[in-house]
Formats: C-alpha cells, structure tokens, sequence
C-alpha cells in the first residue's frame, strides 16, 4: 500500500550500510562453525534482528503491531533521506544474508524465508530509481486524511502515557505535515503532480479535519472528539483529564492546523501548474515506471499489451456469464439495458446506512459457520464492520479492510464506504463482505498475522497479487460453498469479477494507451452495471495508483487455475481444506512460488 505517511519498513526494503545494526559479517571460520549449529535458528535469529532494527525507525509499524514503548508519541521520519536509508538497510540485508547463509543447507520453510527476502528486496530496488514518482498527497493517500484515520483508528489510549503520548503526535504533525508539502512542492516543480481534477478531493479532506472545535465553531472535529473520548474513558482524575484535553487542543490550533493550512495553500498552487493528462505516461521515463509497476504488483513479466488483451477476453467471458442470468430473471433487452436498469433502479439499493450494515453481518454470520467445510486453518483474530469515517468518506474507496493487531487490542476491521448509498448496490452486498472479510481479506490476513515463529516481514508484509486475487477468487469461492441464492446476487457477484476484468483494461488504457480519465469512464460505463459515482470514483483511484488494480485479475486467475490443476491431478484425494492450506499457510508469496507451491503438494499426493 502507497502510504508516504505511514511508511513502514515492512513496506520498504531498505541509512547507508555504516550505520546498518548488525554485527559485522561473520568470518569464514565462525561460517564453517555454523555447519554444526543450528542454521535455521541463526536464519530466524537474523531476520529478527533485522525486524528489531527496523521498528527502532519506525513507530507507526511498532502502533500497527500493538507495541507501545519510548516512541508511542512519534512519527516515521518523512523525508527522502530516510526513505534512502531504509531503501539501504535492506539491499545491505540482503548482502549479509547471501554472504552469510547457504540456502541449500536450510529446511524448506527457511528456504522460502530467504527466497521470499530476496524477492522482496529486489521488488525494492527495481522501485527505487522511481520512488519520486509517487504522490506524496492524493485522494486515496496522503498525510490530510492519514493522520486522523491512524490516530481514530490505530493509536490506542489505555492509560495516561497513551494519553501523553497522543498529545505528543497532535504537536508533531506541524513538522510532519511542513516536511511532506515541501516535499510535494520539489515534485511538482519537476511535473510530478496528480491531475487537476484531484486538489479538490485532497484540500476538501484536509478542510474536514481543521472544521469544527476547537479550529472552528460548532461540533468537535474528529480529532478532537476521538481524544475528548479516549481520555475521559481513563481512570484519572478529572483535573488530569483536563489537562491532557487542554494541550491536546493547544496542539490542534497551534501544530496541527497552521500545518494543515499549508498543505491546502500548496495544494491551491499546484492545482493552477496542473497540466493534461492523466496517466504516468507523461512523466520523464514514464513507460519504463508503468512497466515496473505492473511487475511488481502481478509478480509476473506480463506486458501492458498482455494484459490489456487478458482484460478483453475475461469481459467478453463475463459478459456472456451475465446474459444467462438476464435471460434467467425474464429482462427483455440488451445487457447494457440491464446495466442501466440495476443502475437506475431504487430497488436494488438500501434506504438506510443501518440496512446495509445489517445485511452485511448477516451474510458473514452465515458465511462463518460454513467455513469449517472448506477450510482446516481458521484464524482466532475477531472481525469488526465500520462505516468509513465522516471527515475521509467523500473521496476514500468503497470498501477495504485493516489487519488485526497481533497481541489482539484490535481487531480486524472490514470498512465500508457508505456516503453514496447508490454507490453501493444491494447486488454487490454479498461478495464484497466476502471479499472484505470472510472468507477473503480477513481470513488470509489474520491467518498470516497469527503464524507463529515466522519471519515478521512475512506476517506483516504484503504481496498485491496473492492478497487482492485470493480476495478476488473468494468472492467465487462463496458460489462453491452455497451461496448467492438470489440470482441478482449471483450477477453482482459476476458484476464484481468483470469489474476486475475491466481493470485491466482501463488502467493498461489509462497509463499505457494514453487514455483520458473520460474515455476510460466510459468504458465502465458501456461495459459494467456500476453506478455512475462508482465508476468515476474507480477510474479515478487507478489513476492515482498506477498498475495496482491489475493485481486483482492476474492473482485470481492463477489461484483457480492451480485449483483445477491440483482437481485434475489428484481427483478424489484432492481436498478444498488442504489446497486452501498450501495457499495461505505460507503468508503472501509472489505467484510463481504460489505455484511452486502447488505443484509440490500435488507430486507429493500422488
């Protein structure tokens, strides 16, 4: 995930090697010494030496993890400079690893361990020579609408020093906030700026969060209220939740809000310099930056133009799925008429923020007991369904889902986007929760989170490809385990597969092809039944996040056809529980090793 803000060093693989924390390389005597001791300790030994050094530069990794020490007040280090070094502490790791460790002499599990580094590290250094190439500040990311998610959502309040320690991070989004808008300046003035069309997205966000007490009359803001909140819930006297409350609010007017300030006068100058364009095309290299972006979101080597056909062929293959239904339910049309009728049809949407909320817990309440069926590793971690937050709704994606906290003080959250209810089809209900939560993001990420003695760069890191298209190839999933009984359902079901279709499409077409926001609109518009806020919202969020949304597609196509591969292959002795176990027992992996994976587990069935 793009996060500038919340950079956190499972995110990035690398303060040059002088001030790496490791001991120093181990001489061929004590690596001749390691043949008789136990190779696979030392491994884990140094990968956690390496996660210790990691979280030491970033706090907001030790918050997302539960940990609450010295640094519970700070932020990450924003500046380039840090994000060099991280970027060196990791190729120097990887160095140390391959001098240190053969890899032949370790278990299988170790062994994935060290390839999954590797890979790891050189997705990293293919990244790097584009690095300014991101956004610092844009609808779907960036500091406006980071910081208060992070301190609503993240920062944890169980006694005075948590109290503290959030007063600390209020009076350090000055400097935080000052650091990213210079920052986004540079970048600007070499043309690295997001389409005119978003400053109003990313300076109406940073307005909600200064709107309201103590910045301006009426109710708290956000903020405000979340601290007001957390610090009367403690068992403290009055006079020290007072005081707590009132530098919480000096650090509000005096830090937060003048910084604020100035992100929305850098925003209001960047937005008169905006040019044409809207894909990455037309920055300096941009066809090289596109192409490393699809490589290291699918895993693969597919070309924009391969995946552009992909994307073709799947929708006509969709599409065709969908005339049967239409045809099933008795409409008398074409199925671009029955896209605009579930378009347009109040019927097909809720009336109530409370109606949907309802109709989501039930699904997964029914989902839930079925699960045992189909899996044998089920995760202990509970889940929780949100409303996205009032201050980020207007410009945040429809759905999206935040991984537990390992020592269990949080719980997994699936968000749901509810501020355009006619964004939010009722047909779409059903595979959206089970993309979200059970048995999709969920229940792969609580699975990963709670793996035991793995490497923490393997519970807590991420591979797009295998988390978007296992949570993609659930939503079919939930068809094979009983469900969309209702064949309006089963279509939103196919509307949310060809969505993913049409991803490859518009985004290939976005940043390769050269299409305008407005044609690529349009493409959603005569090829899915989304709403029209919908579609713009998406084709929107792809500009911003080039090559993301392939990810989806590619991810879930290999799962399912490794599934019938192993189906083939084994016959009766295959077992839904055991395939699911090789794919999520492993914790994210990049495709090809999902499919290495595979392939060993069926030769050893056989």
């Amino acid at each position: 995930m793009k996060l500038l803000l919340l950079r956190t060093t499972a995110a990035l693989l690398v303060a040059p090697t002088s001030i790496f924390g490791f001991a120093a390389t181990a001489s061929s005597t004590e690596t001749s010494d390691m043949a008789e001791a136990d190779v696979d300790a030392k491994l884990a030994e140094f990968f956690k030496e390496y996660d210790d050094q990691e979280l030491s530069f970033s706090p907001l990794s030790k918050a997302y993890r539960g940990i609450r020490d010295a640094d519970y007040g700070k932020w990450n280090d924003p500046s380039e400079a840090a994000e060099i070094a991280n970027y060196e502490r990791g190729q120097a790791a990887l160095a140390k690893m391959e001098a240190e460790f053969d890899k032949d002499r370790l278990s299988e599990s170790s062994q994935l361990s060290y390839r999954l580094f590797q890979a790891r590290a050189e997705r990293s250094r293919n990244a790097f020579p584009f690095r300014r190439n991101d956004y610092v500040f844009d609808q779907m990311n960036g500091a406006q609408s980071q910081i208060p998610a992070f301190m609503i959502n993240i920062h944890r309040v169980a006694n005075i020093a948590d109290a503290g320690a959030y007063v600390s991070r209020l009076y350090g989004v000055g400097p935080l906030i000052e650091s990213l808008v210079a920052q986004s300046a540079d970048r600007a003035n070499d043309g690295i700026m997001v389409p005119d069309w978003v400053f109003p997205y990313v300076i109406s966000d940073a307005q909600n969060v200064i709107s309201g007490a103590p910045f301006t009359e009426g109710d708290d803001s956000p903020i405000f209220e979340d601290l007001k909140k957390k610090v009367n819930a403690l068992d403290i006297s009055e006079s020290e939740k007072s005081d707590l409350i009132a530098r919480g609010k000096e650090a509000l007017t005096d830090s937060l809000k003048p910084a604020y300030e100035k992100l929305i006068s850098e925003m209001e100058r960047q937005q008169k310099m905006a040019g044409d364009g809207d894909g990455v095309w037309r920055f300096e290299g941009g066809a090289a930056y596109y192409a490393e972006r699809l490589q290291n979101y699918t895993t693969t080597d597919l070309t924009a133009d391969e995946i552009h056909q992909i994307g073709l062929d799947n929708v006509a293959r969709i599409h065709d799925l969908m005339r049967k239904i239409m045809a099933d339910v008795g409409f008398e049309g074409s199925l671009q008429e029955f896209f605009v009728h579930l378009r347009t049809g109040d019927q097909y949407f809720h009336t109530s923020r409370e109606d949907y909320l309802a109709e989501a817990k039930a699904k997964l309440a029914e989902m839930e007991k079925k699960l045992p069926e189909f899996f044998n590793t089920l995760p202990d971690a509970p889940f929780v369904i949100k409303p996205v937050e009032a201050f980020r709704e207007k410009s945040a994606g429809k759905a999206f889902y935040q991984s537990p906290a390992p020592d269990g003080s949080r719980p997994g959250t699936y968000y749901v986007n509810l501020y355009d209810l006619k964004s939010m089809s009722k047909t779409e209900l059903e595979a959206l929760a089970y993309h979200e939560a059970l048995p999709g993001h969920h229940l792969q990420r609580a699975i990963q989170t709670e793996l035991g003695d793995l490497p923490a760069f393997r519970k807590f890191g991420g591979v797009t490809a295998y988390s978007e298209g296992w949570g993609l190839y659930t939503e079919e999933l939930g068809k094979d385990m009983g469900f969309y009984n209702d064949p309006y359902s089963d279509f939103g079901r196919l509307g949310m597969e060809l969505w993913r279709a049409c991803r490859l499409v518009v985004d290939t077409g976005i940043h390769d092809k050269k299409w305008s926001r407005e044609k690529a609109i349009q493409y959603l518009t005569d090829n899915t039944p989304n709403p029209d806020g919908d579609i713009r919202k998406a084709i929107e969020r792809y500009i911003v996040y080039p090559g993301q949304a392939t990810a989806y597609m590619i991810g879930k196509l290999k799962i399912l056809e490794l599934r019938e591969r192993a189906q083939s292959k084994l016959g009766d002795r295959f077992t839904m529980g055991d395939f699911h176990d090789i794919i999520l027992k492993s914790g994210p992996v990049p495709l090809n090793i999902v499919e290495e994976r595979i392939d060993h587990w069926i030769a050893s069935e056989m």
